[in-house]
C-alpha cells in the first residue's frame, strides 16, 4: 500500500517525532505520532474501522511521559507543536500540548470538520484527537510570510516563515490529503532538512522514484498532486546531496540522519 511493487507481507511502520531545539524559543515538536488516545478515539463504529486497518502498538515507551524521560526532554521547554497534517498517527498525542501554539495548515482543519464520520475515517481523519481549543491556539501556515527557499531545497522554492526569524518554513506538499505540509530548516552544523511527513512513506521511494499504488494516492488524496509533489523531491535528492529528506515513517532515514539506531 506504500509503495508500487511492495511486499503483500505486513511490516513496521514507525510513527515518527521531529523534535527541534530553537535557539531561543525552546523546542518545538513535529507531529505527535501515536498515543493511547488513539486507542480511546478508535473504540466506537466506524472510527474502529481505522484500528482494524492500521493495527496499532503503543507500548509503555510511548506513553507521554514516560516517552519524554527516555528522549530526555524537558516537557515545560516545549514552545508549541508544528502539525504536518492532521490524520491520526500524527496527532494522537496534540492533548498534550493543547495550551500551546499549534502550527498548521487552515485547509488541513477545514478538511477534518467538513466531512462525516465515516468519511473522516475512510481518509484517516479523526476528529476527537484535535483539542477543542486549536481555533484559539492555531497558527496558519497560509498566513505566515511566504519567503524563498534557500537554493539547497531547490525545485523548491517558496515557503512560509512560522516563527518570523526565518529559521522554521512550512513547505507545501500537496497530494496526500489536504493540508499537507513539510518542514524546511538548517541544523547547527548548517545540513538543509526537509521533513516531508507523508509525501513519500519511505527513502526508498525518492530513491527509486517510486509512488504508492494509486489506489492508495485516490483513497487517501489526490494521485497526480502525490506524483507531482514525489517528482520534485527526487529531483530535490538529485540537485542537493547534502539536503537531509526525512519521512516521518521511514526508520532507516531517520538512522541515517541521527547516526546511530534510536530511530524514535
Amino acid at each position: 500500500m506504500t509503495i508500487a511493487g511492495g511486499s503483500l507481507c505486513a511490516v513496521e511502520f514507525p510513527a515518527m517525532v521531529g523534535v527541534i531545539e530553537h535557539p531561543a524559543l525552546g523546542l518545538f515538536l513535529f507531529d505527535t505520532g501515536y498515543d493511547p488516545a488513539f486507542i480511546a478515539a478508535t473504540r466506537p463504529f466506524p472510527e474502529r474501522f481505522y484500528r482494524w486497518t492500521t493495527p496499532v502498538s503503543i507500548g509503555e515507551a510511548e506513553r507521554w511521559q514516560v516517552w519524554l524521560q527516555h528522549h530526555r526532554i524537558d516537557g515545560a521547554a516545549i514552545a508549541g507543536t508544528i502539525v504536518s497534517h492532521f490524520h491520526g498517527d500524527h496527532v494522537a498525542g496534540l492533548h498534550h500540548l493543547a495550551h500551546l501554539p499549534v502550527y498548521c495548515a487552515r485547509a488541513g482543519l477545514d478538511a477534518l470538520r467538513g466531512k462525516g464520520r465515516i468519511a473522516r475515517v475512510r481518509n484517516g481523519l479523526l476528529a476527537e484527537l484535535v483539542p477543542d481549543n486549536v481555533d484559539a491556539m492555531a497558527r496558519y501556515f497560509e498566513d505566515a510570510r511566504p519567503v524563498t527557499l534557500p537554493s539547497a531545497f531547490a525545485p523548491f522554492a517558496q515557503g512560509h516563515d512560522i516563527l518570523g526569524d526565518g529559521s522554521l518554513l512550512a513547505v507545501e506538499l500537496p497530494g496526500h490529503c489536504a493540508g499537507h505540509w513539510g518542514l524546511a530548516f538548517e541544523t547547527r552544523q548548517g545540513q538543509p532538512v526537509l521533513l516531508a511527513a507523508d509525501a513519500v512513506w519511505s527513502g526508498r521511494s525518492i530513491a527509486e522514484r517510486r509512488a504508492p499504488p494509486r489506489l492508495t494516492t485516490a483513497l487517501l488524496g489526490n494521485t497526480r498532486r502525490y506524483r507531482e509533489t514525489l517528482d520534485l523531491l527526487c529531483s530535490a535528492a538529485h540537485r542537493n546531496p547534502e539536503l537531509a529528506i526525512l519521512p516521518s515513517h521511514c526508520a532507516s532515514t531517520a538512522r541515517a540522519f541521527r547516526g546511530d539506531d534510536d530511530a524514535a
